[in-house]
């Protein structure tokens, strides 16, 4: 089935702009910053299906294992790129390929590698993957020539450090990378799954939610914390109150 028609006019604007950049066959760096309920995994389908269709190789990978089964032969970037498992800790990691290994034959084959769920993984993954695709591909271009394409949501959980600092943290996120600074970021903003339920309450939670990620909640000069709306919380009195309440919620 086509699903082309289905897409909304932000969405199309998106898979216009990404198969453009596959059939120049120019290469290309990508991030598509969608928050939850905008259509980020239909629209990245969409991508894969209409690429597959045209004989051509696309290769689909996540931060997590969850998030690959959602897509169409998805794997874990880990799994996949054979990254080190201390990638925290070498500046200078490469991918453990080999140059005439199945996998280094996929990749150079691939019209478009898709990354989701990018914003939990380490600046070094990525460049990592960046200095082994220039090696595989003996192209000294961003990624050996290759089209990327990133997904994901900073708002949400970031990479994690073991016994590290906030700071830490903050450095260790994609952003830091210096590739960065040669991306084309792309934004879904309209929440379909809001939009679908037709529910003002959901739509607030939903605004509410955009607010605390954009740093648009005023931070409280005594704690240097927010404070969180009040729908966003559940306040007990103690431990039975909690109890009570976790039980006669839809959660369990």
């Amino acid at each position: 089935m086509n699903s082309e028609p289905l897409l909304t006019a932000e969405q199309k604007i998106i898979y216009d702009r990404i198969m453009l950049a596959v059939a120049a066959e120019q290469g290309g760096f990508f991030f598509l910053d969608a928050p939850g309920g905008t259509g980020k995994t239909f629209l990245i389908s969409l991508i894969l299906a209409k690429i597959r269709s045209q004989q051509k190789k696309a290769l689909a990978v996540a931060s997590s294992g969850i998030a690959a089964t959602l897509l169409d032969g998805g794997r874990t970037a880990h799994s996949t790129f054979k990254l080190p498992l201390d990638v925290h800790n070498k500046p200078d990691a490469m991918c453990n390929i080999k140059k005439k290994s199945g996998i280094a034959a996929v990749l150079r084959k691939s019209s478009i590698i898709i990354w989701d769920e990018c914003t939990i993984a380490h600046k070094y993954s990525l460049e990592a993957l960046n200095r082994t695709m220039q090696d595989l591909n003996s192209n000294n271009k961003l990624f050996g020539g290759a089209i990327l394409l990133l997904s994901g949501d900073f708002r949400q959980t970031l990479p994690v450090i073991p016994r590290s600092t906030f700071a830490d943290e903050i450095n260790a996120c994609l952003k830091q990378s210096f590739l960065w600074r040669s991306v084309e970021t792309l934004r879904l903003t309209i929440n379909m799954r809001v939009q679908l339920q037709n529910d003002p309450s959901a739509q607030i939670f939903s605004e509410q939610l955009l607010n605390i990620g954009n740093g648009k909640i005023e931070v409280q000069p005594n704690t240097q914390c927010i404070k969180l709306p009040d729908n966003f919380c559940t306040v007990v009195q103690d431990k039975n109150e909690l109890i009570q309440k976790l039980q006669s919620s839809t959660l369990i």
